[in-house]
């Protein structure tokens, strides 16, 4: 039964739309499976925000100027990018990695089945993870926030959370680090390549989602 063309989800549109343009440049080097995912907004906020990070992680000290306004760059980098998960391209857009426990368990459990699927945007775990490291970043910058004004400043609770809060997110970014290496050796897409070139190579026989 077919289903009229109004029906379909703009997901579903998008989606077809890019398979239909892969396979009109099916020539030379190109892959047929070949497919345009990141826009060039969605790279650039994604490894600013990594830089930010791991400056303020490894080289900058904690307690200095440097320190507090390359949180806000890391505060305004998030905000930015979920005004762009309600306005951007479809893969960018919320609707294309919902945070979603149970479809977590699933894509797990097809992990352990060895099944061949492929996520055009983020699998169900990697945007659990997405959501995970953005929510940790605003609360750096409201804890961090709060340590320079006058109601909170040297308030010990405070800075014993920015603390902890600063520890986890660290500890997100190497397990993030850890599941994309183990990703694209599941399902053979290079996932840092496409994070730079914006397209996904799909391995033939795997599935899209």
């Amino acid at each position: 039964m077919s289903i009229p063309g109004p029906a379909l989800s703009r997901n579903s549109k998008s989606r077809a739309e890019a398979v239909t343009a892969v396979a009109q440049r099916t020539s030379g080097r190109i892959s047929a499976r070949e497919v345009a995912v990141w826009d060039p907004l969605v790279r650039l906020i994604h490894w600013t925000l990594a830089l930010t990070i791991l400056l303020n992680a490894t080289v900058i000290e904690d307690e200095s100027t440097a320190h507090e306004w390359i949180g806000y760059v890391a505060l305004g980098l998030v905000g930015l990018r979920v005004i762009w998960a309600l306005v951007g391209p479809t893969h960018a857009r919320f609707s294309s990695f919902p945070p979603s426990p149970a479809r977590a368990a699933r894509h797990l459990r097809a992990i352990f089945a060895k099944e061949h699927s492929v996520f055009l945007s983020h699998n169900p775990l990697g945007a659990l993870m997405v959501y995970n490291i953005w929510l940790s970043v605003i609360a750096l910058g409201v804890t961090g926030y709060m340590m320079t004004t006058l109601a909170f400043f040297g308030v010990e609770w405070v800075e014993e959370a920015h603390e902890v809060i600063f520890g986890w997110l660290v500890l997100s970014v190497a397990l993030h680090v850890a599941g994309v290496a183990l990703e694209t050796r599941r399902s053979g897409v290079k996932l840092v390549r496409a994070m730079i070139t914006g397209r996904k190579n799909i391995p033939e026989g795997s599935c899209m989602k």
